[in-house]
């Protein structure tokens, strides 16, 4: 979920701009929610300073909050045409009728935002047309490295400019923000060229059908499935809507142009076994995802049965490994066999190793280096590495701290609120606003309501109606919870002397209390209880 602002100016009279505005996606202690969004509460004050939004590539966890956190900023984007197109069919898609307007730059373009020149440097990663900035400022250059690799011979260029960045370098860089990703793991990331070898020995050697998952963005990747595919003369399915609207968007830029065309979902059960190609969304194990469907064989036109393959051709995010695992034990179950990259070389990293690292430092010579997108454990090693290469002053920065890079050394000067805000349907909030703390309590211990009706006198009218959800129907003993509840009810309405049940608050709290603790006394659990109290 990656956002940075970069200030230039004295306090009270700094101008920003914002590299990236990303999402993350909920686990399964946020239920029901959609997105999580970056907390930009901080820029309430400052928006007016805001002179643009400018983003490195068209990955979620870079632009995937611009639809919901542009209208509340109404600033100029500057984008790839990939990911202005894709920002634009996401849009489409989701039937958003906010209009953003995005400016598009090119690989090596300098434009110019507020106080500062930016240039786009091309780098190689995962997905079509990812840039490095060079921020220039009268103070000194900043190299936001974005998301970035070293490979040679990858499936879908840019290969990474060494020798503009060579030339950056020797103007002078004052900081360098880098991707921590990957620092790690020592060495050399394999070169994509690699993963297409090993995706088409996978796919030529399959005796039945072949279902490729991978990160719906990785566009070289696709196209070096569809390769495959086609080498081994097999037709290729696209399954799942963000891999069509993705390729739809590199068809449009010109980055698809040699390839396809593709079945449609409707001929795939005409298709021979052995030869056709499935690629799929749900790399991660999203519920929803095409791979969960057809793991659970949910899915209209497209089944896979024993002896055909799944290939995962991508990493496992940290925190999806559990999802990630019931769709493999689903698929194994049926008789589906199941390559990996344990396997096989079928996936890569779109990171930079240890190695690559190295080379990064020796071809800007930063000042400082600012070790950046990372979990904390990535950003300390990466921390270590800069030290021990040498010659760079290394901060220690986290979230929502202000580290001032010039003028004199580089020193955290200021926090900013930061923090995680939530999408969760048409709604937009931090937790207690969409519900999320009351809703984790449901979805632990569940829900009980119960409906009191007292007469003129303030006596039951009846006894109360008691709706129970998530609890279990018996207790240990066999009894009926809901009895159970029933009778801590009404024996909580009779010890409340009569002349004190004229105050419906008071029978309100003490039934409230009663019913949550037979429940827990019977169950182990507190439910969350919802009482309602009626006068006749």
């Amino acid at each position: 979920m990656n956002l940075a602002l970069y200030g230039y100016g004295r306090p009270g009279a700094r101008e920003w701009i914002m590299v990236d505005c990303g999402v993350t996606f909920p686990g399964p202690d946020l239920p029901g929610v959609d997105l999580v969004l970056p907390d930009i509460s901080y820029l309430a004050e400052e928006k007016a300073n805001l002179k643009g939004i400018v983003i490195t590539h068209a990955h979620e966890d870079h632009y995937g909050a611009l639809a919901d956190l542009w209208p509340g900023l109404n600033v100029p984007i500057y984008a790839s045409p990939f990911a202005a197109g894709m920002l634009e069919a996401k849009q489409a898609y989701e039937k958003s009728e906010t209009q953003i307007p995005v400016t598009v730059y090119r690989a090596g373009e300098r434009f110019t935002v507020g106080p500062f020149e930016i240039e786009a440097v091309p780098v190689n990663h995962s997905i079509p047309e990812p840039a490095s900035l060079a921020i220039r400022t009268p103070l000194g250059t900043v190299l936001h490295s974005g998301d970035w690799k070293i490979d040679a011979a990858p499936a879908l260029g840019p290969l990474t400019n060494a020798d503009r960045f060579r030339e950056i370098g020797d103007e002078g860089v004052l900081a360098l923000m880098c991707d921590s990703t990957n620092a790690m793991r020592e060495g050399v990331s394999p070169s994509e060229q690699e993963v297409a070898e090993g995706l088409e020995g996978v796919i030529a050697n399959a005796k039945a059908r072949v279902a490729v998952t991978s990160f719906s963005s990785n566009v070289g990747r696709i196209r070096s499935v569809i390769q495959a595919a086609t080498k081994a003369g097999r037709e290729v399915v696209l399954v799942g809507n963000s891999i069509k609207r993705v390729v739809g968007v590199a068809r449009d830029v010109g980055l698809m142009d040699d390839i396809g065309p593709f079945v449609d979902e409707a001929e795939y059960g005409y298709l021979p076994r052995d030869k056709v190609v499935l690629v799929l969304t749900g790399s991660q194990g999203e519920s929803r995802a095409a791979l969960a469907r057809v793991s659970r064989d949910e899915m209209r036109d497209v089944a896979l049965a024993a002896g055909d393959t799944v290939v995962f051709s991508s990493r496992t995010i940290p925190g999806n490994e559990k999802a990630i695992g019931e769709i493999k034990n689903a698929l194994v179950n049926r008789g589906i066999h199941i390559v990996s990259d344990s396997d096989a070389l079928v996936h890569v990293s779109g990171h930079p190793r240890r190695s690559e690292l190295r080379q990064m430092y020796e071809w800007v010579r930063p000042k400082i280096l600012v070790p950046v997108h990372g979990e904390p454990m990535h950003l300390e090693a990466h921390a270590a590495l800069g030290r021990e290469v040498g010659g760079m002053a290394v901060p220690r920065v986290r979230n929502g701290e202000m580290l001032r890079l010039a003028p004199g050394e580089p020193e955290i000067v200021d926090t900013a609120p930061c923090g995680r805000i939530f999408r969760d349907g048409k709604i937009i909030g931090d937790a207690e606003e969409v519900g999320v703390v009351e809703r984790r309590k449901l979805s632990y211990a569940g829900h009980v309501a119960v409906n009191v009706v007292l007469d003129g006198g303030h006596e039951l009218a009846r006894d109360p109606e008691i709706e129970t959800n998530g609890l279990p129907v018996y207790d240990g003993e066999g009894d009926e919870m809901v009895e159970i509840l029933l009778d801590a009810a009404v024996e909580a309405i009779e010890g409340i002397p009569r002349n004190r049940r004229r105050n419906t608050a008071t029978v309100h709290e003490a039934v409230r209390r009663s019913v949550r603790s037979a429940a827990r006394i019977a169950w182990g659990k507190k439910p969350v209880v919802t009482v309602f109290v009626t006068e006749l």
